[in-house]
């Protein structure tokens, strides 16, 4: 972290906040001590001054807060998650790539362990037809090996991907990692219009098949944590669906 001694005025605010306590006040300066610190980012978030910055990151993309446009109503957020619906009936019509990388940009910022910011992607759209055919061919061995294939109908079109267009993969050493950024990337797909589904028959299959991760072109040691399908709705829902009550306990 880079502390600028001429903005700082020594508020102690960043100081105070910093988790790892790498930050002292040196003659009424916030200075780091360059031990603990994993670019969490609070001191540059907490600063009144604009006197916070962090070496190898586009300090550009920071934000101020606004209240308009940084907020949301509890209600209007509460429902959309209840309204999401796993989609699988798209329309034959391409997404732009500036919504992909929307979605993909609420991934980013979601909230990591330690702040490793240990999730990639992978994104799948030429590559798809491939997928499915090997995807799809390895799921037919694992049924005749005795899986259970109750309700499933291998011949029912697409049954992986649903012709959705556009397939987008998380890939990480942390399942708690991946599926947070998972959760905040559907709810962006759904913001702009799209919708999306979970495909873990897909997942269980690519991380044991060698060719697939060819076709990927992953990484020794790399695992796919989530594969979400993204696409145009074909259909439309009118209301949200009911759900079992919460079970809480509160102590």
């Amino acid at each position: 972290m880079i502390i600028d001694p001429d903005q700082c005025i020594g508020c102690e605010l960043c100081v105070n906040d910093c988790l790892t306590h790498d930050l002292e006040l040196i003659n009424n300066k916030a200075v780091p001590l360059h031990q603990y610190c994993f670019k969490c980012g609070h001191c540059i978030a907490i600063c009144p001054q604009q006197a916070v910055s962090v070496e190898n990151y586009d300090m550009s993309e920071i934000k101020d807060f606004e209240e308009s446009t940084f907020t949301i109503e509890p209600e209007t957020f509460l429902n959309v998650v209840k309204f999401r619906r796993s989609v699988r009936h798209y329309l034959d019509k391409e997404v732009k790539r500036e919504k992909i990388e929307k979605i993909i940009e609420a991934g980013r910022y979601t909230e990591t362990a330690s702040n490793s910011q240990g999730v990639s992607y992978i994104v799948v759209q030429k590559e798809i037809p491939k997928l499915r055919e090997q995807a799809t061919k390895q799921l037919r061995t694992l049924i005749e090996s005795g899986y259970n294939s109750s309700g499933l109908n291998l011949d029912e079109g697409d049954f992986l991907f649903r012709n959705a267009p556009v397939l987008i993969l998380t890939v990480s050493k942390s399942k708690v990692d991946a599926g947070l950024a998972a959760s905040n990337m559907e709810i962006m797909a759904v913001t702009q219009g799209l919708g999306a589904f979970f495909i873990g028959f897909f997942v269980r299959i690519a991380n044991q098949d060698q060719e697939i991760k060819a076709i990927l072109e992953m990484k020794p040691g790399e695992e796919i944590i989530t594969c979400m399908a993204v696409g145009y709705p074909k259909i439309k829902y009118y209301r949200t669906v009911p759900r079992k009550k919460a079970k809480i306990r509160w102590k």
